[in-house]
């Protein structure tokens, strides 16, 4: 398909992207990017890949939908193939879920033009920049992004999102893995806007009396509350003992972690030569920023920070000291953002020799971490839908701006109602209700009370 195309009022490609523009479709983990906006671009696509290699451990709703609806995703990355003209579509996920390639074996016979690509079982290969290089064999510029290496990567169930869309149904609900030290561990369909404490209940309540919550992964994961709503990126609940080890690391301090650093930090350089960024050949080196912080140097290297994926392979994994570079990165990052530092092109170099053997095991990693236990129970998958009386919406749940309202309290609503849209070409995601009801706040949130689900 010519790529001119993309530019063709009318065109294929541009009535998927207004679809999934419309139905408010975003990454469905991380940041969020608005989808349409990912498709949206001048610049040939040669590969779409689809992530399904889920590394962090303990979550399981990509391997649950690609085991449970292989025709449907398989049927819309054929879709996204032809319109994008892109030359092959690809299903990434790891060697190691066996149920959900025998799935997708049973059905990519019908699709020429999409093939399966079996991951190592190391973290954290679903790092777009890693992911990318496995598939094709191209790198990513430092700082850069996958479409720089002629690809396009999409998460599994943001194709599922983008499936539910080209039928007419906007993103209302979120599947969503509640594990750790819970009485039954699940994973489960809820509507956007569920208080976290809900979810928590549907897994049987914490199992034990003092816990931390992580939302996320345990290793990319952020502290939330049991108030806390879910959102269109919410990819799991993880309750963590209080003494549990890695809920010690998410309550780090950061001056006394800079603290420590002048203190003990020996310049190994073990979480240099463990960061994947680094071995992948991006001019990122952990050691030499920590030592610029805790020295309080003027050092050339403090832009690297912006190169951090914040895998935290540093600091849980390859610090004999538990030192955490990554949050320093975090720190530095956050003040050159705010000052509007805009760093010069990157040199990168080719991946390093000595990276396939410096790759970490997962399993390595979930012994590290302290969590064989909550690893080895089954998750049981809930698809129906759990009642749900009251949702907390927040208007941004993508990156770029907030959708504006379209409705005022006291107006009363249906399960996929548009509730507040994105002005043309402005990023970001349109916002639509997840139940019925009544709209009762409009502030940061718009929050719906109301009956029974759909």
């Amino acid at each position: 398909m010519d790529a001119a195309l993309k530019e063709m009022p009318g065109s294929e490609l541009n009535a998927i992207i207004n679809k999934i523009a419309s139905a408010g479709v975003v990454g469905a983990g991380g940041g969020g990017f608005p989808t349409a906006f990912k498709l949206k671009t001048g610049t040939p696509i040669q590969t779409v890949i689809i992530n399904g290699a889920e590394c962090e451990p303990l979550l399981k709703v990509d391997q649950e939908l690609m085991a449970r609806y292989p025709a449907e995703l398989l049927a819309t990355l054929a879709t996204l193939v032809q319109a994008t003209g892109a030359r092959t579509g690809v299903i990434a996920l790891k060697e190691k879920y066996r149920e959900t390639h025998t799935a997708l074996a049973g059905e990519i016979s019908n699709y020429p033009g999409l093939k399966l690509h079996l991951l190592p079982d190391v973290y954290p290969m679903g790092d777009e920049h890693l992911l990318t290089y496995s598939v094709t064999g191209r790198t990513i510029p430092p700082g850069g992004l996958p479409l720089q290496a002629g690809a396009v990567v999409l998460n599994v169930e943001t194709l599922y999102n983008i499936h539910q869309a080209l039928e007419g149904h906007p993103v209302t609900h979120k599947y969503v893995t509640v594990t750790g030290a819970v009485r039954q561990p699940i994973t489960a369909r809820v509507p956007v806007g569920t208080p976290v404490r809900e979810l928590l209940a549907l897994a049987g309540g914490p199992a034990v009396d003092q816990y931390l919550l992580i939302a996320g992964g345990p290793c990319m994961g952020k502290v939330t509350s049991i108030n806390a709503p879910v959102t269109k990126t919410t990819k799991g609940i993880i309750v963590l003992p209080l003494d549990h080890p890695l809920a010690f690391g998410y309550q780090r301090d950061l001056n006394r972690e800079l603290t420590l650093a002048l203190k003990v930090c020996c310049q190994c350089q073990q979480c240099t030569d463990f960061c994947p960024r680094h071995l992948l050949g991006h001019p990122l080196e952990p050691h030499r920023v920590m030592r610029a912080v805790t020295y309080g140097l003027a050092d050339i290297t403090l832009p690297q920070a912006l190169l951090c994926s914040e895998c935290g392979l540093c600091d849980l994994y390859a610090c004999p000291f538990n030192l955490s570079p990554r949050q320093v990165n975090r720190k530095i990052k956050a003040e050159l953002q705010q000052k509007g530092f805009r760093p010069g092109p990157w040199q990168a170099t080719t991946p390093s020799l000595f990276r396939e053997g410096r790759q970490v095991p997962t399993q390595r990693l979930i012994s590290r971490l302290g969590l064989r236990e909550y690893c080895e129970r089954p998750v049981t998958f809930r698809e129906e839908n759990p009642t749900v009386n009251q949702v907390h919406l927040p208007l941004k749940q993508s990156t770029g701006v907030a959708p504006e309202p379209v409705v005022k309290i006291g107006d009363r609503v249906s399960a996929g109602d548009l509730l507040a849209r994105i002005k043309d070409d402005t990023p970001g995601a349109n916002l639509h209700a997840s139940i019925n009801g009544i709209i009762t706040a409009i502030n940061s949130n718009i929050v719906i009370q109301g009956g029974a689900n759909p």
